[in-house]
């Protein structure tokens, strides 16, 4: 099983394909940068903080397994901008500038700790917290549900469970699972799926049986593949309703 479970991770956590680019982040205006202590070193997160008074809504970004975060502090920023929300980019352990190992009980501790910093903060506000996940990000976001409170989830591009994604492999040997249609099961508050139809990585009859598990669900198809999906007025403005479905913003 430990040879397996190597085997595994080494495809499902393809770091060495991610290159940082410090210059992205350097860009973004008023980004709070954080590390969060793990064993043997730190794991590192990007707050761009929203303006204005009171506490504030926050949304928690959760990456594809061959990128980093500051590869969408920019494409992400519209929801500080344009919706007044802070965003949370979490960073995978033995990612970027990241310590560690990636494994499926690692992230979810780091994103744990990273709600618990966010949270804790006053200009935020716990009752509006909102988790965004893209392809294995929806399973981290998924875990990060199952013990602690959200609003409501934006899942993109993002499996039912790491099995399903490989169903000629033996599930029991797995040790990172992100069983992510459970989560929906029980997850009481609104979710937003977005698939593209022609996504041979992630194949799109995974987001309609996540949209099947879920209690409250709007389901957005796109035509195109795993990493194209169009960040136009169709996503956003479902992101949108997501939002104002969850109680976080007001339209």
């Amino acid at each position: 099983m430990r040879v397996f479970g190597r085997i595994q991770r080494s495809l499902l956590y393809p770091r060495g394909f991610a290159r940082p680019e410090e210059r992205l982040l350097r860009r973004v205006p008023d980004l709070e940068r954080w590390s969060l202590p793990i064993e043997k070193g730190s794991v590192e997160a990007v707050l761009l903080r929203a303006l204005g008074g009171g506490p504030r809504p926050a949304v928690i970004f959760a990456h594809g397994n061959a990128e980093l975060i500051e590869y969408w502090a920019g494409p992400l920023a519209r929801y500080r901008d344009h919706l007044g929300m802070h965003l949370l980019l979490v960073e995978y352990r033995g990612y970027g500038r990241s310590a560690g190992s990636p494994s499926e009980a690692g992230i979810t501790a780091d994103f744990r700790a990273a709600y618990d910093r966010l949270v804790a903060r006053p200009d935020v506000d716990e009752s509006r917290i909102i988790g965004h996940g893209r392809s294995l990000g929806g399973g981290a976001i998924g875990t990060l549900a199952a013990g602690r409170p959200l609003a409501g989830m934006v899942f993109e591009s993002t499996f039912t469970s790491v099995p399903e994604v490989v169903p000629w492999a033996p599930a029991r040997l797995m040790p990172d699972r992100y069983d992510t249609r459970s989560v929906l099961r029980s997850f009481e508050g609104p979710s937003l799926i977005m698939h593209g139809t022609r996504d041979v990585t992630i194949p799109y009859p995974h987001a309609e049986r996540l949209a099947e598990a879920a209690k409250d669900a709007e389901l957005l198809q796109f035509v195109a593949g795993h990493n194209d999906l169009p960040q136009d007025g169709r996503y956003w403005g479902a992101i949108d309703r997501l939002l104002v479905r969850a109680g976080a913003i007001q339209k």
